[in-house]
């Protein structure tokens, strides 16, 4: 478990962080740019926002260390999530602004990292899902992360503060997602169903459900909660009108 963090609970619902990590190994950040260093690209203080999952009885896995080390939303194969769109690799060599993470512009050996970093955390994850669904008959699983609000190089626009992603459909029982969907529409902010965001690796990996294993990706919007990098300064007010709502969308995978 020296890989990442870890809190087991009994409940069917996984909650997966897998972008707050914060730490590079010394042997790869002394060939990283200040960009890099600046790991600006964080899901920051996601573990902060869900402050309210240890009073249940959720299992909670997090990232220890930095996407920019390895990104755990990202399969083995190199395989596309948004065919024709922008988008991050296993190893990471850009930030989202496309600013170069290595200072001779070398290329990560994805293969020892992957080992290492990332094969951990999905070894962890598995063994819960297998765990869970042999005591319930069916497991829950929540993809949680956030994002800067504005990413030129990813999409044009402003985010919409809630993005709900199943895979277009394949992930998540569909009365399920019509709940949670119906949960965010009625709230005050913007939302998203399978729109720029429609789950990365783990979401379209693991969600069964026809097997009820059902998995769903949460995007917010970094401005809902915080004041947003460079700065990346947490904002106790904002986070307190949006928790209710992540709230009840947690209580809602749960039942």
């Amino acid at each position: 478990m020296n890989a990442f963090q870890y809190k087991k609970g009994e409940s069917p619902l996984i909650i997966s962080m897998p972008h707050i990590g914060l730490e590079i190994p010394d042997v790869i950040k002394e060939n990283m740019t200040d960009a890099a260093l600046s790991m600006v690209d964080t899901d920051w203080y996601i573990d902060r926002l869900y402050n309210f999952m240890i009073k249940m009885d959720v299992t909670a896995i997090g990232a220890k260390y930095s996407r920019y080390v390895v990104d755990l939303n990202r399969g083995l194969e190199g395989e596309s999530l948004y065919p024709g769109q922008n988008e991050t690799t296993l190893c990471p060599t850009h930030t989202f602004e496309n600013e170069a993470l290595y200072q001779d512009g070398s290329v990560p050996d994805s293969a020892s990292r992957a080992e290492k970093y990332w094969r951990p955390y999905h070894d962890q994850l598995k063994a819960d899902i297998k765990r869970l669904k042999k005591k319930h008959g069916y497991v829950r699983l929540w993809d949680a992360h956030s994002i800067k609000s504005q990413v030129p190089h990813l999409f044009e626009g402003r985010l919409p503060d809630l993005n709900l992603g199943t895979g277009n459909g394949i992930s998540a029982d569909q009365r399920l997602v019509e709940k949670l969907d119906d949960i965010v529409k009625k709230s005050d902010y913007s939302t998203a169903l399978n729109g720029r965001f429609k789950g990365g690796y783990i979401t379209r990996n693991y969600g069964d459900p026809a097997n009820n294993i059902d998995a769903i990706q949460l995007e917010i919007s970094q401005i809902t909660y915080m004041d947003e990098a460079p700065k990346a300064k947490f904002h106790e007010e904002r986070a307190n009108k949006l928790r209710p709502v992540l709230t009840k969308l947690i209580e809602t995978m749960i039942e």
